[in-house]
């Protein structure tokens, strides 16, 4: 991360967190297509549904995960091996603390959300089954996004990938065989998903505990350290609450959709797999940049870490951008892999229609965060979050979508919200760059 060229250890580097996000998102995505084809349009419903609550309950993971990330890479690029140490013992215990918090949440508040959410009568039942028998693999996925962020952090980033290869194609086969063979719905695909996630987590652990290095797990109860968790927490909850809150701001647009039949929400479900292979594919290059920019930071290698946040951000840019063209050409055929009902693909073409277009927007406003996560800044990056997912989209939808009432109206929003977002996002990393480095190789500390 610290020395050669950037372009091609970036793409390198980038390459098998492509691949792992896309396999973990396999997890959600083989439980819809699976249910689509052969548990019917209710259960696909049921299964969409709960998407966004997902989404909520595992940002909290995704977000404490980064914050062991951008600490533990800092600490390898400083050459610190002690502290470097402390901050790998002490992750664990935070991420497996998120977990089982997690886990408790969701198990509480799922159904009720559902139901506030407005998810439709012959839903309901279905959806609440698998939330919470999904959300029970809670904790193995904190242990999982724990491994991964160590292991990336220190620039290992092929041993997750096939750790989560293992436990794709085994859920794959569950999700097939509770289904086909054992009739099961929705239920049958939760098991297969969570079963599959404590794998995957059991997989990276044990490679952690037999690594070389300060980054390797000891055959002990971890050691606590104050210092650690406070680093670690200051970036890993504004992450944790960012990714969140693009969960909640989705919940208003879930609401909106949810005001129209069952056929357009349904075919919003299946829609919205797609866009989650988009920002998963994109998220590989913002752990890049949060690694490589941590990295450098450490090292006081101040033209790397300017070169790195544009290396990332063309690199993002342009993977959205083809995948979009391609989405928006195939979207009929693609959308059929979840479902043989014409209407529900119709339904779901509007959404790709529009979004297809709107992806590659995204990179302004996601890379520019994860390099001031990278700089060890994530409190005003949330807030601008906020402003620009929630109240924006709130705005809009009581105002565009209430008058057009149409679902392009609807699905405008987020391009508008990735424009605007992104320019204010960037100007604040800007002036954290030139704050943290003042004209000099050295950085230096900030309080912005």
């Amino acid at each position: 991360m610290t020395h050669g060229n950037l372009w091609k250890n970036i793409l390198f580097y980038s390459i098998p967190l492509v691949l792992t996000n896309l396999l973990q998102l396999l997890f959600n995505i083989a439980d819809v297509a699976i249910v689509g084809k052969f548990a019917g349009s209710i259960s696909l419903g049921a299964v969409g549904s709960t998407t966004l609550l997902v989404v909520l309950t595992t940002g909290w993971l995704i977000g404490i995960s980064s914050g062991v990330n951008a600490v533990v890479a800092f600490f390898a690029g400083a050459n610190d091996p002690e502290h470097e140490h402390r901050a790998v013992q002490t992750g664990l215990l935070l991420c497996l603390a998120a977990g089982l918090f997690t886990m408790l949440l969701g198990l509480l508040a799922g159904a009720p959300m559902l139901r506030l959410l407005g998810t439709k009568d012959e839903l309901i039942t279905e959806a609440t089954l698998y939330l919470k028998i999904y959300l029970l693999g809670s904790p193995a996925l904190a242990l999982y996004n724990y491994g991964n962020a160590v292991l990336s952090a220190v620039g290992e980033t092929k041993k997750p990938l096939i750790y989560l290869s293992v436990a794709g194609v085994i859920n794959i086969l569950l999700n097939l065989f509770f289904v086909i063979v054992l009739g099961m719905r929705s239920d049958g695909v939760a098991y297969a998903s969570i079963i599959a996630q404590y794998i995957s987590a059991v997989l990276i652990l044990f490679a952690l505990f037999r690594a070389e290095g300060a980054h390797r797990l000891e055959r002990k109860i971890p050691a606590y350290d104050r210092n650690s968790a406070a680093r670690i927490l200051k970036i890993g909850i504004p992450a944790a609450l960012q990714y969140s809150l693009f969960a909640v701001a989705n919940l208003f647009v879930q609401s909106a959709v949810n005001s129209f039949d069952h056929v357009i929400v349904e075919g919003n479900s299946a829609a919205m797999n797609f866009d989650s292979v988009v920002y998963e594919s994109m998220a590989a290059f913002y752990v890049a940049t949060t690694g490589f920019i941590a990295q450098n930071y450490g090292a006081g290698k101040r033209d790397r870490v300017r070169k790195t946040y544009a290396i990332t951000t063309v690199y993002s840019f342009g993977l959205a951008f083809v995948l979009g063209l391609i989405a928006f050409r195939f979207r009929a055929p693609l959308l059929g892999l979840f479902t043989n009902d014409a209407e529900v693909v119709a339904a779901g073409s509007i959404r790709l229609n529009v979004l297809c277009f709107s992806w590659c927007l995204s990179a302004f406003m996601d890379n520019a965060t994860a390099a001031c996560r990278g700089l060890g800044k994530t409190l005003v990056p949330t807030a601008i979050v906020l402003m620009g997912t929630i109240v924006f989209r709130i705005v809009w939808i009581y105002t565009v979508f209430a008058h057009f009432g149409t679902l392009s109206s609807l699905y405008l929003l987020y391009g508008c919200a990735f424009v605007i977002t992104g320019i204010f996002q960037n100007i604040y990393y800007f002036r954290l760059y030139r704050k943290t480095f003042g004209g000099h190789e050295t950085p230096r500390e900030v309080t912005v």
